[in-house]
């Protein structure tokens, strides 16, 4: 008898959702990264695929091994490779045990790989491309765990002062006085492995145009079990596409127990038609191949070629 062949692994999703790529592997309990290029951020890096080494810097949402096991190769790799050290973000509670961790490859590897690990609590930001920053909001897990949104931040007139003559902003200026305020905009959230919480309806990813998030159980009877890994559930995600805004709903995390069809009728027959059209699977490899196609068709036919 000819032995099955072995079941795909290691094949990168990618999705195309304006103005970004999200692009990564993430399968529960097995590895989660995701990459927003143009961002040089991961999301997590359970394992370390070619593309994550680019992004200068690793946001880690918890200390699952499906999480961070692919840090230390990510370090080591990019100095292989003569690539400007990168920097991983974390909870504070993981900076102890992370070093600890990347320090122990030391005498192993016989080299000192370097490495940069910062810690980010709830609410704090560090900025990652001029005006643009990651921010870090508590999440609900079985170990400490963030979320992350990316906010730019842009400088606007203060509402009080629209209309007033030019020649009176320079006064006010040369004055000492700010005429500005900074305005925050969210981008992208991350909800890294979460159940239900208040911070998934804070205004970055309420307001944010894409939103990246885990849900892990799809089955009716499965309900009790999200509870107790502290995962989301379909249910969950129909709640919060009600508070969210964004144009694009990335859906990571999905497991082998629900295949990636089945998974996406589940959520079809739960959360209607339109907002299906909001929703995206990144690990769903020919329908995205097939949006991508006609996204590409579409731009080629906009600029006439």
């Amino acid at each position: 008898m000819i032995p099955r062949r072995p079941p795909h692994g290691g094949r990168v999703g990618f999705l195309y959702c304006p103005p970004w790529r999200v692009q990564g592997i993430s399968i529960g309990g097995e590895q989660t990264v995701v990459q927003i290029p143009e961002l040089d951020i991961n999301f997590d890096i359970g394992m370390c695929p070619r593309v994550a080494l680019a992004a200068p810097w690793v946001a880690i949402s918890h200390g699952h091994m499906d999480h961070i096991g692919g840090l230390p190769y990510y370090f080591s790799q990019r100095s292989f490779q003569k690539m400007p050290g990168g920097t991983c973000v974390c909870p504070p509670q993981m900076i102890a045990p992370l070093e600890a961790m990347m320090r122990a490859w030391s005498p192993v590897e016989h080299q000192q790989t370097p490495f940069k690990l910062l810690p980010l609590g709830h609410g704090q930001e560090v900025e990652i491309k001029p005006s643009v920053f990651l921010k870090a909001i508590e999440m609900r897990h079985t170990v400490p765990a963030n979320g992350y949104a990316v906010v730019e931040h842009r400088s606007k007139l203060r509402p009080d002062l629209v209309g007033t003559p030019q020649g009176r902003l320079r006064e006010l200026r040369e004055a000492g006085e700010s005429i500005t305020e900074i305005q925050q905009i969210p981008l992208v959230a991350y909800t890294g492995d979460t159940d239900m919480t208040p911070n998934l309806r804070l205004p970055e990813f309420t307001d944010a145009r894409l939103v990246i998030t885990e849900c892990t159980f799809f089955d009716e009877t499965h309900h009790q079990r999200a509870r107790i890994g502290n995962h989301l559930h379909i249910k969950d995600l129909a709640e919060l596409l009600d508070c969210w805004k964004a144009e694009s709903v990335v859906v990571i995390h999905t497991s082998r127990r629900t295949r990636i069809e089945q998974a996406r009728e589940q959520a079809r027959q739960l959360l209607g038609d339109q907002r299906m059209e909001r929703i995206h699977f990144l690990m769903d490899h020919r329908r995205n191949r097939q949006r991508y196609e006609q996204q590409a068709e579409s731009a080629s036919e906009l600029s006439g070629n």
